[in-house]
């Protein structure tokens, strides 16, 4: 019997994992992707002897990848392996104050006591109910569809409704932080997880304190060979499996009749296809790739995630005080985001992160030399004059960084990339260079994403980070695996 064909329109994480799922399934799989490159956001920049990680610098539930390999019947040590860090994340703030964030919950509580003078049970309290929310929540609006009615009548679902009122569905972020942690800076420290999905804690709800469970009770870890073995490892395995990759091939039409999925249109050429797995943007999915179609546009009108503005600095120092991930706080939090969200503006205090891999791996910045991702929280691209502001907000870091480090940042770079919305938008086909898809900034976000599926269409179906569950790798291979839940096998 022919084995059923599917494609996978795109080839970030979430459609390469799709591909692996559906192979196991037993189907004929083709991905087909407008770059010459797999991965998406998840690619490397080389550049003068550096070697930076493009996108995503962060890495949490590695088994979820590990999975893949068993999934396809091989050890995931043999092709990709990565380790824990002992600490998660060094902040520092203006006036000097600095807190080493270590990923051992007990180890941080104490250096948080120490630092800040806030009793280390306040923050084991926190972290506690962070586990709650998170394992509470997560089989319930992360590891299924919420679009299907049965999942909510299985035994964990219930349990998770039951459990609603604990769970910070209904209030916000920054007020949950503020009444359990009361220390502004501890808040600010905690706040800043809503931006994991482009989202502002002032308006973002509290359920996303399960955020920090990631970290401090599940672990960061680093990937030998940096963010993009993620990519490759996949990508290779998906071949292994027989998945057939088609780079520097744009589709232009998803091809429906009749109210089903037939192929697609890649320039002048049909191919068919039994099912067709769309890792696009949904914006753009219904705009370009189902423009014949009627598009659901309440959804598509949602408030989407913010975005970023990338520098790749190559520095000729290594900083002692630095660690592989370090955030520099801004002195007007609130205001910065109210920047973003309402104006479409960029706070001349952001909060700056630096991701440096060459703490860890040598090899990407020459001997003497550290690769620099510096990264500020920006809007989505409506047109602001990007030349102008990318020129004011490289003043303004470098003016932060030099203050905060005591030394003169800007002498010692000696090689830069710089990233901005208008390109994320241009290579990922993010709506606006939106990080995340739809933004968090409302209470019942969650309920409005795209479902993984189509109700109207048979045989489509969605993944990525624009849709259920959301945006960020392990919420993109949660989609993946959502989606092969939902294909019976072929």
């Amino acid at each position: 019997m022919k084995a059923k064909k599917v494609i996978v329109v795109g080839a970030g994480i979430a459609g390469i994992s799709s591909s692996i799922r559906l192979a196991a399934k037993g189907y004929k799989v083709s991905v087909f992707e407008q770059n010459s490159y797999p991965g998406g956001k998840l690619t490397e920049i080389s550049q003068d002897g550096f070697r930076w990680d493009a996108g995503p610098s962060l890495f949490t539930l590695p088994e979820q990848v590990d999975e893949l390999f068993e999934l396809a019947g091989e050890e995931a040590r043999n092709h990709f392996n990565y380790i824990q860090l002992p600490v998660v994340c060094h902040y520092f703030w203006d006036d000097g104050m600095f807190l080493k964030a270590y990923a051992d919950e007990n180890a941080f509580a104490n250096e948080v006591e120490k630092v800040l003078g806030v009793d280390s049970s306040k923050i084991k309290k926190y972290l506690q109910k962070s586990r709650f929310i998170y394992q509470t929540t997560a089989p319930v609006f992360l590891h299924q569809s919420l679009h299907k009615f049965k999942n909510y009548l299985n035994i964990k679902t219930l349990k998770g409704v039951l459990r609603m009122p604990r769970l910070g569905l209904f209030s916000l972020l920054h007020k949950e932080n503020q009444r359990q942690l009361t220390h502004p800076r501890l808040v600010q420290l905690f706040d800043r997880y809503a931006t994991y999905n482009g989202s502002d804690p002032y308006q973002a709800p509290a359920v996303l304190q399960s955020i920090p469970h990631l970290e401090f009770g599940q672990g960061a870890w680093f990937p030998k060979g940096g963010m993009i073995s993620i990519t490759n490892a996949l990508t290779d395995l998906a071949k292994r499996q027989g998945v057939e990759f088609n780079f520097s091939q744009t589709v232009d039409e998803i091809v429906v009749e009749d109210s089903k999925v037939k192929g697609i249109m890649a320039g002048s050429q049909f191919i068919d296809s039994d099912l067709v797995v769309c890792n696009s943007d949904i914006i753009p999915a219904y705009r370009k790739l189902l423009s014949k179609e009627n598009a659901p546009e309440k959804v598509l009108s949602q408030p989407r995630s913010s975005s970023a503005l990338i520098f790749y600095w190559g520095i000729n120092k290594i900083f002692k005080q630095l660690d592989m991930h370090n955030i520099f706080f801004s002195k007007g939090y609130k205001k910065e985001f109210e920047l973003i969200t309402e104006g479409n503006e960029i706070s001349d205090d952001p909060t700056v992160y630096i991701n440096i891999t060459s703490n860890l791996q040598n090899s990407d910045a020459p001997e003497g030399c550290s690769n620099w991702f510096v990264m500020i929280n920006v809007p989505g691209n409506k047109g602001q004059d990007w030349e102008k502001l990318i020129e004011e907000s490289r003043k303004n870091i470098i003016r932060k960084l030099s203050k905060v480090l005591h030394d003169d940042v800007e002498s010692h770079i000696i090689s830069e990339s710089v990233l901005d919305p208008r390109l994320i938008e241009s290579k990922t086909s993010s709506f606006g260079g939106s990080l995340y898809g739809s933004s968090s900034n409302n209470l019942y976000a969650a309920f409005l994403r795209h479902a993984n599926y189509s109700a109207k269409i048979k045989n489509l179906y969605f993944c990525g980070g624009s849709v259920h569950p959301g945006g960020g790798i392990p919420l993109c291979l949660q989609s993946a695996r959502i989606v092969a839940d939902l294909i019976p096998q072929a």
